[in-house]
């Protein structure tokens, strides 16, 4: 079950989306779904939510959202261009308007002191707008910093709405 929190954010979401008549796509790489998971928790959720794409791998970053492999070779998954692309691909690669995307270090190893566990990258696109960046680092176990993913994200959404 998710907590009561999360589900009132996606509810307002979703409630903002529909109102505006505006589709959601996800593209996530460190919370494998749980966005998209989050938003779908919810009856009704289909008459916004257009997909999700879980591209853990730095190969299906590129074959599902058109990233380029040369971005991530020159600066890692982990980084605001990735974040920036992946949200960009998402939204060239679906049917939504707005998208929201996801690149980190959830722990409890993987991290380094350029890039340490709890880094996260946001990407936030919406159709004819500009595209969003947010770096957070959150703190705690991996639980913890996926689910300050899924929050941060769900607030950038409703940003947008």
């Amino acid at each position: 079950m998710l907590p009561a929190p999360l589900l009132a954010l996606a509810t307002d979401v979703l409630d903002r989306a529909k109102a505006r008549g505006v589709m959601i796509a996800t593209a996530e790489s460190c919370t494998g779904g749980l966005i998209a998971g989050c938003l779908t928790e919810i009856a009704g959720s289909s008459a916004v939510v257009e997909r999700g794409f879980v591209t853990y791998s730095n190969e299906a970053k590129t074959e599902m959202l058109g990233v380029a492999a040369d971005t991530i070779e020159a600066v890692g998954a982990v980084s605001e261009e990735v974040a920036r692309a992946m949200a960009e691909g998402a939204l060239a690669r679906s049917r939504a308007g707005l998208t929201v995307a996801v690149t980190g270090v959830a722990g409890p190893g993987g991290g380094s002191a350029e890039k340490p566990v709890g880094l996260v990258h946001f990407g936030c696109a919406l159709d004819g707008g500009e595209t969003l960046h947010r770096r957070e680092v959150f703190p705690g176990d991996r639980s913890a910093v996926r689910e300050a993913t899924v929050r941060t994200a769900l607030e950038m959404l409703l940003g947008r709405l």
